[in-house]
């Protein structure tokens, strides 16, 4: 499967690029508008306020993106000139995107790529076309600022963050799982150097540390190409970095408490996971999908009677109805708590896999929840019924490019043939 975590962290995707980005994905900025927005530090402090920015990050990691968009709309109308309001603007544009799809989980991103390419539905044109606009203003603004002021941290801190940004909208929106090469390898660079420069900066460890721990997961070829086109790994100081991150008030504080939660998952530091996530549900309360992987890690822990608990508790605020939800969120849930409850053996464990194989459930979901309808049914002795099923996970994983599923579900129709 290809993911996202809960919330951007604007770096993930494009650690994974290793090709040349297309020309044509660079939007054109006339000259006269691009002189309209230079970057004036002192006209920002003039006329904008952090705050407002502050505030729409609170309303977008609660889930409300809607509200953060139209807060952000204001930002970047107050200061048009600071690359950090067109950035921002941009950040939650992709993560609304990304929830309009449903790619908001740690499950997309614990297994592997199995293409360079993954064939994903495309974005509402507004959108895709508002994030296009705000993130070439970003970077645009962000490198006139660099070549006025080579030395200055906070601008190559902007310019790291948009190329960022751009290379994972092209990993994760547009599907092209290896593509973004050159923005990837600049923001590794520029965030580097913001740390040479400053190296008090907590914001920037979250790019550096979250590059060096997914490189130093890649297969030995992968990792030679990173090294000679300028990436560095290092799994233990990448998550350092990122606990540094994570430690910090700068701006990356969450994304890097975000990241942890994956890394964590990752290494199976499970305990350490659900204590980030802990952390987060007191920031974020209104965002029920903390709660989601808290219970997808207390399985993962082993734990399922911690998981059943946590994912009855987000099913509950799921059915309040006060927020939007993702396509095939409620499936989603019900092959979380099905799975659980499946390992605790109770009777109403078949109950949820259902459900989560019905209505908008997405295809890798429906197929994971089949394969535990199968491991039940070899538990019934229902061999028939096991292989069905099955046959059936197998398909939907297939569909859902979740090669992991693909690979359970043919080894659970073994069991099925008594094999």
């Amino acid at each position: 499967m290809a993911r996202r975590l809960l919330v951007p962290t604007a770096c993930l995707a494009c650690i994974l690029s290793l090709q040349t980005r297309p020309d044509n994905l660079i939007a054109a900025v006339d000259s006269l508008a691009l002189e309209k927005f230079r970057f004036d530090r002192t006209a920002v402090a003039q006329n904008y306020s952090p705050e407002l920015r502050q505030e729409a990050l609170e309303l977008a990691y609660n889930l409300d993106h809607e509200e953060a968009i139209s807060l952000l709309r204001k930002a970047v109308a107050a200061a048009p000139a600071d690359p950090s309001a067109h950035r921002t603007l941009a950040s939650v544009l992709w993560l609304h995107m990304l929830f309009l799809r449903g790619a908001v989980t740690v499950d997309h991103y614990l297994g592997s790529f199995s293409r360079a390419r993954v064939d994903l539905k495309k974005p509402p044109p507004e959108l895709d076309a508002q994030f296009r606009q705000h993130v070439r203003i970003a970077i645009d603004l962000a490198e006139a600022q660099v070549r006025k002021s080579p030395n200055d941290a906070q601008a190559r801190y902007d310019l790291g963050a948009a190329l960022g940004l751009e290379a994972s909208y092209i990993a994760t929106v547009e599907g092209r799982m290896l593509a973004g090469f050159r923005a990837a390898r600049r923001c590794f660079q520029e965030h580097e150097r913001v740390l040479e420069l400053a190296p008090s900066r907590h914001d920037a460890a979250l790019v550096v540390g979250m590059y060096r721990y997914v490189i130093s997961t890649l297969s030995l070829p992968m990792r030679m190409m990173a090294y000679v086109a300028g990436f560095e790994g290092g799994k233990d100081m990448g998550v350092t970095l990122l606990q540094r991150a994570a430690a910090g008030s700068g701006e990356a504080r969450t994304d890097a408490l975000f990241a942890l939660v994956l890394v964590y998952n990752r290494e199976r530091r499970f305990d350490e996971a659900l204590s980030v996530l802990q952390q987060l549900r007191a920031l974020y309360p209104r965002n029920r999908l903390v709660l989601l992987e808290a219970g997808a890690t207390a399985s993962r822990a082993g734990r399922p009677a911690d998981a059943d608990r946590l994912l009855s508790e987000g099913l509950t605020l799921l059915g309040s109805g006060r927020q939007a939800r993702f396509p095939g969120e409620e499936a989603l849930w019900r092959y979380k708590r099905g799975a659980a409850r499946a390992t605790l053996q109770r009777q109403d464990a078949a109950d949820d896999l259902r459900l989560a194989t019905a209505g908008d459930a997405q295809a890798w979901v429906a197929g994971r929840a089949r394969v535990e309808l199968a491991k039940l049914a070899i538990r019934r002795g229902d061999r028939a019924t096991a292989v069905n099923e099955a046959r059936q996970a197998e398909s939907l994983c297939q569909n859902g490019n979740d090669p992991q599923c693909v690979e359970e579900a043919r080894k659970v129709s073994r069991s099925a043939h008594g094999r």
